[in-house]
């Protein structure tokens, strides 16, 4: 329970389904600034007990404070780095939420781990296994941040919210009398409140491993300096300087230390190559297949056949040319709303 509506009234609908609930939250770094939602911080940790005791549930506050330092935030800074763009939510997702966090619910008595997740489970009993879906509103579909949970962990979890939409969402917690009902919604990167991501590795980590370096175009050509590759990401057009037409960040090189930049028809690729995959509707990839993908979170899913390298290790042909692939990112598979898998962009 974060202390944000999707959280609390996922509570509120499983009380009412009939199971019993224990609310838990996690204590997360404080970076020092405190997000309007009031999500992650001291405001999160004092309207989750709020909602608890309205809802007449135990309540857990629990320090995640040094594992979250280790597994997210570390990762975030080491991806940005490496020339890579990370993605924290999903290995929060992954690592934090459920596997720690599972594993200390379970170790208090619970069978379930339940989230406000917008995203459902179904069990297959054909080929025995769970399945991830998308969620009933899709504007808020958030199978994409889910994709590298294992069977073991879909087995366990509960997305109260899959089948509702917001809108919906925030009636029903206007009826189980929350006062949180019409709290702003949380931002994507919890831990970096104003969204300003180049702000928080300058205040957090040593200045000086941002080494500058120069900024080139595809062939070489020297066109400017660059502050630290860190600081930049694939398709990114602020910050490289001004020129005669518009130029974007088209590829990131971490040894020579360079900004290669260029115009917007050079962003596009129809390839890309995706390492430790995660099937969810099958153990492995044994052959090629044809799917829907998606190389970001916001992005349109699109035609593209699915080729196996190995058994965590795929390439990736798009019908159409893809703006920004972006190493770093995840790709997710999808055939119609059932996510099948999904990948880290090489």
């Amino acid at each position: 329970m974060s202390g944000g509506v999707d959280s609390s009234t996922a509570a509120g609908i499983l009380i009412r389904q009939g199971y019993e609930v224990i609310g838990i939250n996690m204590r997360l770094p404080d970076t020092g600034e405190v997000s309007e939602s009031g999500c992650c911080g001291v405001a999160g940790i004092d309207d989750a007990r709020n909602v608890a005791q309205k809802l007449g549930i135990p309540f857990y506050a629990l320090n995640y404070e040094k594992e979250f330092e280790n597994e997210v935030i570390d990762y975030f800074y080491r991806e940005y780095m490496n020339a890579r763009t990370p993605n924290p939510c999903i290995i929060c997702n992954e690592k934090i939420k459920f596997r720690s966090l599972l594993k200390k619910a379970k170790g208090l008595g619970a069978d379930y781990i339940a989230t406000g997740h917008y995203a459902r489970i179904e069990y297959d009993n054909s080929n025995r296994r769970y399945l991830l879906k998308k969620g009933k509103d899709i504007e808020k579909d958030q199978s994409y941040f889910l994709f590298s949970l294992s069977q073991e962990q879909l087995a366990h979890s509960l997305f109260p919210l899959g089948n509702y939409t917001k809108s919906r969402v925030r009636e029903l917690a206007r009826e189980f009398g929350l006062k949180v009902h019409n709290k702003p919604a949380s931002q994507e990167i919890c831990f970096i409140p104003d969204n300003d991501y180049r702000r928080f590795l300058t205040a957090r980590f040593i200045t000086g491993k941002f080494k500058p370096g120069l900024i080139v175009d595809k062939n070489g050509r020297i066109l400017g300096k660059h502050r630290g590759i860190a600081f930049y990401t694939i398709g990114q057009r602020k910050g490289i300087g001004a020129y005669k037409k518009p130029f974007y960040v088209i590829s990131i090189n971490k040894e020579k230390n360079t900004i290669a930049i260029g115009e917007e028809k050079e962003l596009y690729q129809d390839t890309l190559i995706a390492e430790k995959v995660n099937w969810i509707d099958r153990k492995k990839l044994n052959d090629s297949i044809k799917a829907k993908a998606r190389i970001r979170y916001k992005h349109r899913e699109s035609d593209a056949v699915i080729s196996p390298l190995s058994d965590t290790k795929v390439k990736v042909q798009f019908n159409k040319p893809q703006r920004a692939i972006t190493s770093g990112q995840a790709v997710v598979f999808y055939d119609g709303d059932t996510v099948i898998g999904g990948g880290w962009i090489n």
